[in-house]
């Protein structure tokens, strides 16, 4: 502890009586400062106990008393030190009231104390607190780093009980990793929104939330909570939360900073591993889409085996549109994976693909299913189905359950749907909504609508001409399946009459509807024209 006004006067040899102020002898002692100024005020910087004689100031005028010790209450001084038997042998009578009526401190200073010996005994007191604060924190260093070779876990332990507070580790998506007490889950749980808000900040970040309130779950009512990001790059790795009743002391901010340390060397070291693993499971995927399960179940070893033992799914994740936050979208969502494949004990496998990513998940796991929550809350599969991506947004394909031997299937099947999620405008979309889908809907692309447009376009200008309906007529007759009665009693003309344009229709495109290709390729023109 630092040293304060109630631990000068308890020291036995400098022999200071209080006068003023007696409830607030608590409070820290920054420094001990000698000003006989009459505004000293320009040369303090708060916490300060200020030493007089009152050699220039008028001392005996109340209203003077007033303003002076105002003045110095306002600058955060915490106390006025006053040398009897020099220029007063009592304490002024107006000094005193002043002092009583703002709450400040006042300190009668015999006149065998000297200044110094004051000023001495704050400078002990403070380095013997520094000294106690670097020792605490070397003794929290050499535990932390004892703790950090068994898991976060018992790294977030030893620092709660080291700051006398909680904490606790979130991962790079912003899932609780883990938390101490064991009451701070609750706590830890809730500052999610505020760990998300850090991590889209560059690396190295920091935040403090005030007043973090408890709900009964058995820690203090309320307490202030400091995040401080993981990792050396320039996206964080993790993020670490300390909450405590009142702000950090020195040992404290020790212990926080060495913890900080491990768990960036952690995440960085797990970084090289994941590296090493990726690049493993970059050849097992080759070796799966080349047809040699076999020799990918060889290589993929205990690291992936369970993955191939069991239907998996095959997902291609791609920015939906270039721009300068694609990649790190793309790293957010491999991110959520990760952690719900840890969190659920599942392998996943990744393998980056050029401006896109390619992932192995088991079928039914909580990995898939965090994909398909983490693309609904980034995108909202409420918004319009045609809606156009944005820049920075991520669009992903998933294959349909398939085994190593239909790899290159599945393969297939995720590119698949990822065109039609591109084209649609969607976030997800999953290859057996194709096969049980319309495949109307991906008439609405563009090249589409530009062939029908140039299909239709003569016999639209026919049409404007005044000699006829022509597209209507097509329409109605190939809806009716080429049935002259019934397209003629839908047009409401003679079947002569229809078979007349039916051959105008045939002149002008020169091509025969006696083509079921022409048919089919006039009726889709029809259908995406008519959707524009």
């Amino acid at each position: 502890m630092p040293p304060t006004l109630a631990s000068l006067v308890h020291h036995s040899a400098l022999k200071l009586v209080v006068r003023a102020g007696e409830d607030r002898l608590e409070t820290p002692v920054r420094w001990a400062h000698v000003s006989e100024l009459a505004d000293p005020v320009p040369y303090m910087e708060g916490g300060e106990l200020l030493l007089i004689t009152a050699m220039k100031l008028d001392a005996e005028d109340p209203e003077a008393m007033r303003r002076y010790v105002r003045r110095l209450v306002g600058a955060g001084v915490v106390g006025i030190g006053f040398a009897v038997g020099v220029s007063y042998d009592d304490i002024p009578q107006a000094l005193l009231v002043a002092a009583k009526e703002e709450g400040l401190p006042l300190l009668e200073v015999p006149r065998r104390t000297p200044f110094l010996a004051i000023s001495k005994a704050v400078s002990a007191a403070i380095a013997a607190d520094q000294y106690r604060a670097v020792t605490a924190g070397f003794e929290a260093q050499r535990e932390l780093t004892r703790a950090a070779l068994t898991g976060p876990g018992e790294l977030v332990a030893r620092l709660a009980a080291h700051v006398s507070g909680w904490a606790a580790v979130y991962d790079a998506s912003g899932a609780l990793v883990a938390a101490a007490p064991e009451w701070a889950s609750k706590r830890a749980a809730r500052l999610v929104p505020d760990v998300e808000r850090l991590r889209d900040r560059p690396a190295p970040a920091s935040a403090v939330v005030a007043g973090v309130a408890g709900a009964g779950d058995g820690g203090p009512s309320e307490d202030r909570v400091e995040l401080q990001s993981l990792g050396a790059g320039r996206r964080a790795r993790g993020t670490l939360a300390v909450g405590t009743a009142a702000p950090l002391g020195t040992a404290e901010r020790y212990a926080v900073h060495s913890a900080v340390a491990l768990l960036t060397l952690t995440s960085e070291r797990t970084r090289a591993l994941q590296a090493a693993e990726t690049r493993l499971g970059a050849a097992v995927l080759r070796m799966l889409l080349a047809g040699e399960p076999d020799h990918a179940r060889a290589v993929a070893g205990d690291l992936y085996g369970g993955l191939l033992d069991a239907p998996f799914r095959l997902l291609i994740a791609e920015a939906a549109a270039e721009g300068g936050d694609a990649g790190e979208a793309l790293q957010v969502l491999v991110d959520a994976l990760e952690s719900a494949a840890a969190r659920a004990g599942e392998v996943i496998l990744v393998v980056p693909d050029g401006g896109r990513v390619v992932i192995l998940a088991a079928d039914g796991g909580e990995s898939v299913a965090a994909c398909a929550a983490h693309m609904a809350v980034r995108r909202g599969e409420a918004a319009r189905p045609l809606e156009p991506a944005e820049e920075g947004d991520v669009v992903v394909g998933l294959s349909a359950p398939a085994g190593p031997i239909a790899a290159a299937t599945a393969f297939k099947q995720a590119e698949q749907a990822l065109s039609v999620a591109r084209r649609r405008g969607r976030a997800l979309v999953e290859h057996e909504e194709l096969a049980t889908g319309s495949v109307l809907p991906l008439l609405a692309d563009d090249a589409v609508r530009a062939f029908a447009d140039g299909m239709l376009r003569a016999l639209r200008e026919h049409d404007a001409t005044g000699r006829g309906d022509l597209v209507a007529s097509l329409r109605a007759w190939l809806s009716r399946h080429g049935q002259w009665d019934a397209a003629a009693a839908q047009l409401g003309v003679h079947r002569h009459t229809l078979r007349y344009r039916m051959r105008r229709v045939e002149e002008i495109l020169g091509r025969s509807l006696d083509d079921p290709d022409v048919r089919m390729e006039l009726w889709l023109a029809l259908k995406a024209t008519s959707t524009s």
